[in-house]
């Protein structure tokens, strides 16, 4: 009788000069890790803990998109599970991300929960359901696990344009999930909890600077990107569903009017 090998998971993680050793005690990591840390030098450095061995890359180029593909470039097993500097894992979660796969067998990727301030939080799963075109912008990459082998094969990766230290506030996380469900990945969200997000020591995140122009217009840009035609559909939803949040400075119909500015400029190829 042949015994198989465990399934073998592994953080894949975007840090941004951050002591990588103090990091992943803090972190409460209990894999293997591929940590990526945007710094002021370039480096590299591997060690073994209890729990598996890390692997640490540091660069000096930013943006979170760049990082996250330097991250799944170098990874090495079965499952992948992409984090932040600022998530603390939950106990067991390798076991809970197992288990996960176990049960769904046809799944290329799982969304788990991560527990955030009621502020911060754009979904939480209540139910096992299909992550479709209409609900796959909700998720951000910390929530994102997928097998290794089905990301290689669908040549998926996170966009330069968007998110922390690129052109556009954010949005990586969505285009990849866009990305992978239009190459065809099976994609579901779990109620299972797999960590919480621990508010950053220098405060705040590192591209949210309010309900600004910006920010509405850089949503116009992603929005085409995400849903082409229905890009004015999609914000006018966005916006009527989130306009007690976001539209207290800016109201509903001007930021409306930005994030079809954004639309536009994207139609014309980003110079407008």
């Amino acid at each position: 009788m042949v015994l198989q090998s465990p399934v073998k998971v592994q953080l894949l993680i975007s840090s941004v000069d951050q002591d990588v050793r103090a990091l992943t005690k803090k972190m409460k990591i209990e894999t293997d890790a591929v940590i990526v840390n945007q710094c002021d030098r370039y480096g590299y450095r591997e060690w073994s803990t209890e729990s598996g061995r890390i692997r640490n890359f540091d660069m000096m180029e930013r943006g979170v998109g760049l990082s996250r593909n330097t991250a799944l470039l170098h990874a090495a097993a079965d499952i992948c599970l992409f984090s932040d500097e600022d998530i603390v894992l939950e106990k067991g979660y390798r076991d809970i991300v197992r288990e996960a796969y176990k049960q769904r067998p046809d799944a290329d990727m799982i969304l788990f929960n991560v527990r955030v301030a009621p502020e911060r939080r754009t979904y939480w799963n209540d139910r096992v359901k299909r992550v479709r075109f209409y609900n796959y912008g909700r998720y951000p990459a910390y929530s994102i696990s997928g097998r290794l082998e089905a990301l290689r094969r669908a040549n998926v990766h996170f966009s330069l344009l968007y998110g922390g230290g690129a052109r556009y506030s954010n949005g990586e996380d969505s285009l990849f999930l866009k990305d992978c469900l239009d190459a065809g990945l099976r994609i579901y969200a779990v109620p299972d909890c797999i960590g919480e997000e621990i508010p950053r020591e220098s405060g705040g995140s590192t591209w949210f600077h309010g309900f600004t122009e910006k920010f509405f217009t850089d949503r116009g840009v992603l929005y085409h990107d995400l849903y082409g035609r229905l890009a004015g559909i999609f914000s006018l939803r966005f916006l009527l569903k989130k306009r007690k949040e976001m539209c207290r400075e800016i109201p509903l119909w001007k930021a409306y009017r930005l994030m079809k500015k954004g639309i536009r400029s994207q139609k014309k190829g980003g110079k407008g």
